[in-house]
């Protein structure tokens, strides 16, 4: 009997750790439809899928150098320069697709800049990106002056705030990057080697696969994730701003870290950082519902990331306990 028991209990320990970051997302929205009658408005539902197209993006890119057991201190930085870029480039009287394309590549080659650094220099990644955060928002600054510059596209503008079959068009942005990095994670080799590499590096290299190439691409991707991000901000808000990009980095970790990635590599899952991302998403919303003031909304999103990380540590070790 007690051994049954033991194996029910640890039936339960595997579905909530399978599960959890979806099941934390469920309870969120039950208790903010309970506390709040305007949140399960249509309009509000749209509100968060704007606001968060731009924190999935970028929280993908880190998810993907998670993986391989590093971190991107720099994805924030890059959101702020592609930020202003853009607007800089559409002020100038840049052809619309040429201003994208060119705020794309600059996010591109950052990131390939902190790769190579990363996988051929072999400096770590917390220091290389750090670095990468100052040089990239100081010349996001240089190109604003430190001022923000309204975006003069028309065009760009009216896309980026616009709806289809009832929803916004950057949620659909999101939706395309989201498929298309869970079929490259499930179906392809190159994302099983990324999950490989964060296991055991030194394995898939003695398998005779170059990990140095791999390593740096998921910087690569980071720094192009990161400036299609910083695009999306740039068309919510109507201006390229210095101060946009200010503490993503922190967000995209903890949309990572509350989706169950394991910041030693190896691990993570494409559809769980959604449901992260939309969960730290909630919390924010659902403290302005309330007009929780910001400071306090501060210290409280981290109390309840805090909690989202504990619970399963804690389930972990019970089960390892009873094992």
């Amino acid at each position: 009997m007690a051994e049954a028991k033991a194996k029910k209990g640890s039936g339960i320990g595997h579905f909530f750790n399978q599960y959890n970051t979806i099941l934390i997302f469920i309870a969120f929205v039950i208790v903010s439809t309970i506390i709040s009658s305007s949140f399960l408005t249509w309009g509000n539902i749209t509100n968060l899928m704007k606001q968060n197209a731009a924190l999935a993006l970028y929280s993908f890119g880190m998810l993907m150098v998670i993986m391989t057991g590093g971190i991107d201190l720099s994805v924030g930085a890059i959101v702020t320069l592609t930020n202003v870029l853009l607007a800089y480039e559409f002020e100038k009287g840049r052809p619309d697709p040429v201003a994208i394309i060119i705020t794309l590549l600059a996010g591109t080659v950052i990131g390939c800049i902190t790769g190579f650094i990363v996988a051929y220099m072999k400096v770590a990644p917390f220091v290389t990106t750090l670095a990468m955060l100052q040089i990239a928002k100081g010349i996001g600054y240089i190109i604003c002056s430190g001022s923000s510059i309204q975006l003069k596209s028309e065009a760009y503008k009216n896309f980026s705030r616009a709806y289809y079959l009832g929803f916004p068009s950057q949620f659909y942005v999101m939706i395309v990057v989201f498929i298309i990095l869970l079929l490259v994670f499930r179906y392809t080799t190159y994302g099983r080697l990324v999950l490989a590499i964060g296991s055991n590096e030194e394995a898939v290299r003695l398998s005779g696969v170059r990990t140095n190439p791999i390593r740096m691409s998921v910087y690569a991707v980071s720094g192009f994730l990161s400036a299609l991000a910083g695009m999306l901000v740039a068309g919510r808000t109507g201006v390229g701003s210095p101060l946009s990009g200010d503490g993503y980095e922190m967000d995209a970790i903890a949309s990572c870290v509350i989706a169950g990635a394991s910041l030693a590599g190896g691990n993570g899952s494409v559809l769980k950082t959604i449901f992260g991302v939309f969960t730290l998403g909630l919390i924010s919303n659902i403290m302005n519902l309330m007009k929780v003031p910001a400071y306090p909304q501060i210290v409280v999103k981290g109390v309840i990331i805090l909690i989202a990380v504990l619970i399963p540590a804690i389930t972990n070790r019970n089960k390892a306990t009873n094992t």
